[in-house]
């Protein structure tokens, strides 16, 4: 194999497909890079679970495809000068790298060692913008559960019908979900459960663009499109929560806040608060305020945030973790928060417009206050 191209293309499609790489595995192949030259370079990291497949622009002189150690080869390019990149490997699989004044000799691996990544076949199709599907998964994937006893929790579902593209997220404490129409849709309705590790990935490869990203759904796998790389992953198989049931709407009380205002109060009386010295956060909603309150043996922190809406007196408990989350992912510069007593959900909503966005919120119990 031999070819040649310019070290910023083969750097960055190294960081992506090893993404996908196993840290330590029984097969010695998969703490590697597959590398096929053919028509261009493809570059391939599988962990069993997700495969990342990226192609790149290069000049090949001999096909052929072998495989690198992720970690070793990576650090190499990335030492190498700002030039073009000469690789090319011998049939005892010793690879030459050159570069500039800069010259390698390592060992690769055969690529029939190598698993083959998942086919996923195209039994429903949906077409999103980049920048709309990255910040769908970011805004709902906070709340996706890291318990393994219920596994169909530890991904988001993705529900595609007549209102468009819906991703929910729940762990029990606290559920996101947002909505946006769709571009395309092939096939009809359908939804599935891809795993958070992979749409965590998936994030990170979109870019902040109007470029659609492709999402297709197959029997077993889910494969994501964007631009020059693929990310294959396995369905998350079960049975989702219900979360139109789940969620409140009927709550009599509701109040508006600016966004940035609120998640500043609760950061403010979260001071007091540690891993170490947990305490909820203390929400007494009145006329137009809310005030809010900690108390731990660090010390006492009260703080109050202006409101539009009467409270009506209600005092209700958070993990200031959690609602704070569910604040800082609204995209929304003012919410709409619904509640109803001091044991119900809070609901987090747009103030107007489509409700794009939808947030709720376990409370935790309140003890008497000395």
């Amino acid at each position: 194999m031999k070819f040649s191209c310019e070290k910023a293309l083969l750097q960055n499609a190294i960081g992506v497909a090893s993404r996908a790489v196993s840290q330590k595995s029984s097969i010695p192949a998969l703490e590697g890079l597959l590398l096929h030259a053919g028509q261009t370079v493809t570059v391939s990291g599988y962990n069993m679970q997700t495969g990342i497949r990226t192609t790149l622009s290069a000049d090949v002189t001999e096909p052929g495809e072998l495989v690198l150690n992720a970690r070793l080869f990576g650090d190499i390019i990335r030492r190498m000068p700002d030039d073009v990149i000469t690789f090319s490997s011998n049939e005892k699989m010793t690879v030459h790298l050159h570069c500039g004044d800069a010259d390698f000799n390592i060992m690769g691996l055969s690529a029939a060692d190598y698993p083959e990544l998942p086919e996923v076949e195209d039994e429903y199709s949906l077409s999103i913008q980049q920048r709309t599907l990255r910040d769908m998964i970011g805004q709902t994937l906070f709340a996706v559960s890291t318990n393994e006893s219920r596994p169909i929790h530890t991904g988001s579902l993705f529900e595609v019908g007549e209102s468009g593209l819906t991703v929910v997220s729940v762990d029990g404490f606290r559920m996101a979900v947002r909505r946006e129409p769709l571009e395309k849709v092939n096939g009809g309705y359908f939804s599935f459960v891809a795993p958070g590790s992979a749409l965590g990935e998936v994030e990170k490869i979109c870019g902040d663009t109007d470029d659609l990203a492709a999402v297709t759904l197959g029997k077993r796998h889910i494969l994501f499109e964007v631009g020059d790389t693929q990310l294959i992953c396995r369905r998350l198989e079960g049975e989702f929560l219900d979360y139109k049931s789940a969620v409140p709407r009927k709550n009599p009380i509701c109040v508006e806040a600016e966004t940035r205002d609120l998640i500043q109060s609760i950061d403010r009386v979260s001071v007091v608060i540690s891993e170490k010295l947990k305490s909820p956060v203390r929400c007494l909603f009145e006329k137009d305020r809310v005030t809010l309150s900690a108390r731990t043996a660090n010390g006492e922190a009260k703080d109050v945030c202006r409101l539009d809406g009467d409270g009506g007196e209600l005092e209700i408990g958070f993990n200031n973790r959690y609602l704070m989350e569910a604040l800082r992912y609204a995209p929304a510069d003012r919410v709409k928060i619904e509640l109803n007593t001091g044991v119900s959900p809070a609901v987090i909503v747009p103030t107007e417009g489509e409700e794009n966005f939808l947030y709720m919120v376990l409370p935790v119990r309140l003890k008497a206050q000395e």
